[in-house]
């Protein structure tokens, strides 16, 4: 993989090269940008690489300023001395938050997630499921929501349809599951873009790590703090909990 560091402190960048090169050896950095002022040049002139490793506090800005002008596809891991930036970093492609100093076993961990999403793209580019979507039905590009994922199974490409999906969750990689049970892993980075493909008549953001269908749920369980724990139907049985904050418009959106 091909990857590049926006790291203004040349120190801490030479530690991080060398700590890369310790886990994850198939890993080429390419090049070091130290500013943003530098990154903008560079990213105009060059490809975007597989992976992108990412400070946030640069001398001249904070480096989400990169990301705003640039839509990046490839995946993020940031490397910073602060934590109060992880939210705004993993809407941004960063699927990883590593805070300084970098502990090499997290760092590996962090790669390998990254490897991974690089070769299912690699595998199969989205381009191609929005290709295949069209061609099994010509009408799909009016449709407003997604009829139809195409994931892998073995060595071929199946397609599971949006009616038959029970869940989507975040564990490292997104996957889904469907009605029976069965789990595939769903080329998509963040679940805000799957979310963004479905009804929310139908899908509900139960938290940060999963998206449930209304009729997954098997019950509701209330907790002395207004949590809400969903169970979901066999053969599934999995949990789901529901913040305080998040359990009126749960409520509401279950009964309407």
């Amino acid at each position: 993989m091909n990857a590049v560091i926006i790291e203004d402190e040349t120190l801490i960048a030479k530690e991080l090269q060398y700590k890369i090169a310790t886990v994850a050896p198939d890993v080429k950095i390419v090049y070091v940008l130290p500013s943003i002022k530098t990154a903008y040049k560079w990213f105009m002139e060059n490809a975007e690489p597989d992976l992108l490793f990412a400070d946030i506090q640069l001398s001249d800005g904070v480096s989400f300023e990169i990301f705003e002008r640039y839509k990046f596809k490839c995946p993020v891991i940031f490397t910073t001395a602060y934590d109060e930036y992880a939210i705004k970093a993993f809407k941004v492609n960063g699927i990883d938050y590593l805070l300084k100093p970098i502990d090499e076993e997290n760092l590996k961990t962090a790669i390998d997630k990254a490897r991974e999403i690089v070769k299912s793209r690699a595998e199969y580019p989205k381009d191609i499921q929005q290709l295949l979507t069209m061609m099994t039905n010509p009408q799909a590009t009016v449709n407003r929501y997604k009829e139809k994922f195409i994931v892998k199974q073995r060595n071929n490409w199946i397609p599971v349809f949006t009616k038959d999906i029970a869940c989507f969750y975040r564990e490292n990689l997104n996957y889904l599951v469907t009605f029976g049970g069965e789990k595939y892993i769903i080329d998509f980075t963040t679940l805000e873009e799957v979310e963004e493909l479905l009804d929310p008549q139908l899908y509900y953001r139960a938290n940060r790590q999963s998206l449930v269908h209304i009729d997954a749920i098997q019950s509701i369980k209330p907790h002395e703090n207004q949590k809400l724990t969903l169970t979901l139907k066999a053969p599934l049985k999995m949990e789901q909990d529901i913040s305080r904050d998040k359990a009126p418009s749960f409520k509401k959106w279950f009964e309407r």
